[in-house]
């Protein structure tokens, strides 16, 4: 017996938790049956299956278009099941760009890109939807330590002031990535945050604040269009992952089988073992900024409310920014060079090595040592700046925070 439900009510089935199962059959009724990493919902009416793989399921829809679909809610292990009509494979268009960013993503992180692709969105009508009785069924399960559910106006609106004010009452550059980070874990109750900003030189993400690690994190940096955040800034695009870990199994799986087994995955900063990850780009106009990422061990931890009304937030965060950065920007003249004599041992005698000249070319934002090139960008301007300290003062240890907040080094 079963019990016709709306596609609407299925949200949890579609983020991937639990893999769903496809069955086909050819045109002479010979079934097949294969897993599916996720399930996208188009509309109230459609949904898209990702196509990587799955030639044999592909080849009985093109001989008999009627397929079966299982679904599976995370929380209630409800199963459903959707009797479809393929339609079309798109390979071109906001949908196939939106799913493929995310297979992109995984095969970054996991060393596959160019060979872990989407080929095309199999496009389905979804004719029914019945839920399947006789499923052990357990209640829904509410937000960690009681978080508000924010569905009404003055909530969202509430989440939306404690974020501005944070951002309006910055003084500075760190009190600002410090007050967005806190106002996140008070009012949504993201424990696991970190704000990466762009070094544009470099073409890098350099992390500035962190939120809920064992270390800050500060200083980590990715690569523009490498691994997950990599992704999400090449792209300037929002993404939320749900069951991480499901994902890049199956990636690792593929790898394995591949000849790129032997290619090394980008360390994502953060928790080691995140369930659910959402990056979101902080970008003002069309220049990039930054990206902003909460991370979870609950592989249902972030929601489509949090996807639309996160983009949002990242407005204004983007803009704070934005503002803080046009202070402080380093000068442009020649600098002198520093020359670097030999060290002492703890004995007082010279230790005998060679004298060296360092030289920073302000204009290039880079380090030479006797002519032959050292550092630039970012790393130069702070290497340069403490050199210039430790000649003046001889001081030899510094901290983070007086770096972040030294505002002629425009970080």
């Amino acid at each position: 017996m079963s019990t016709r439900v709306t596609l609407s009510e299925l949200a949890r089935c579609f983020q991937g938790i639990v893999p769903s199962v496809i069955a086909t059959s050819d045109a002479a009724g010979v079934p097949n049956v294969a897993y599916l990493s996720q399930v996208y919902m188009v509309d109230d009416r459609h949904v898209a299956l990702s196509r990587q793989f799955f030639n044999k399921t592909q080849r009985n829809l093109d001989e008999n278009p009627r397929a079966c679909l299982e679904m599976v809610d995370p929380l209630t292990f409800q199963a459903y099941r959707l009797r479809l009509t393929f339609l079309r494979s798109e390979t071109r268009g906001p949908l196939f760009d939106s799913m493929s960013m995310r297979i992109e993503a995984i095969a970054s992180h996991t060393g596959m890109s160019g060979i872990f692709k989407l080929i095309a969105s199999d496009v389905f009508e979804v004719r029914s939807v019945e839920r399947v009785e006789g499923f052990l069924t357990a209640a829904p399960v509410e937000g960690p330590g009681g978080a508000p559910t924010l569905a009404g106006r003055r909530s969202e609106v509430r989440g939306l002031q404690w974020v501005s004010e944070r951002i309006n009452q910055a003084g500075d550059l760190e009190s600002l990535l410090d007050g967005v980070l806190e106002a996140l874990d008070e009012y949504f109750y993201f424990s696991h945050t970190m704000i990466l900003l762009h070094d544009e030189p470099s073409g890098r993400l350099v992390t500035m604040a962190s939120r809920g690690y064992g270390e800050s994190g500060v200083g980590a940096e990715v690569q523009i269009g490498q691994g997950l955040i990599g992704t999400v800034a090449q792209k300037r695009q929002l993404l939320r992952f749900k069951n991480l870990d499901s994902d890049l199994r199956y990636s690792r799986a593929i790898r394995r089988q591949s000849p790129a087994g032997a290619c090394e995955e980008i360390p994502l900063p953060g928790l080691a073992d995140p369930q659910s990850v959402m990056a979101i780009p902080l970008v003002v106009g069309d220049r990039l900024v930054g990206v902003i990422v909460a991370e979870d061990r609950d592989p249902v931890r972030f929601s489509e409310w949090h996807e639309a009304y996160l983009e949002i937030i990242g407005n204004q965060i983007a803009l704070g920014i934005d503002r803080m950065m046009e202070r402080g920007a380093p000068e442009t003249e020649a600098a002198e060079p520093v020359r670097v004599t030999p060290r002492q041992t703890s004995a007082g005698a010279p230790v005998p090595t060679k004298k060296r000249t360092l030289m920073y070319y302000k204009n290039d934002e880079a380090i030479f040592v006797d002519g032959e090139y050292l550092i630039r960008n970012i790393p130069a301007r702070i290497l340069w700046k403490l050199l210039e300290e430790w000649q003046r003062t001889g001081r030899t240890e510094f901290t983070n925070r007086e770096v972040r907040l030294d505002a002629s080094l425009g970080l």
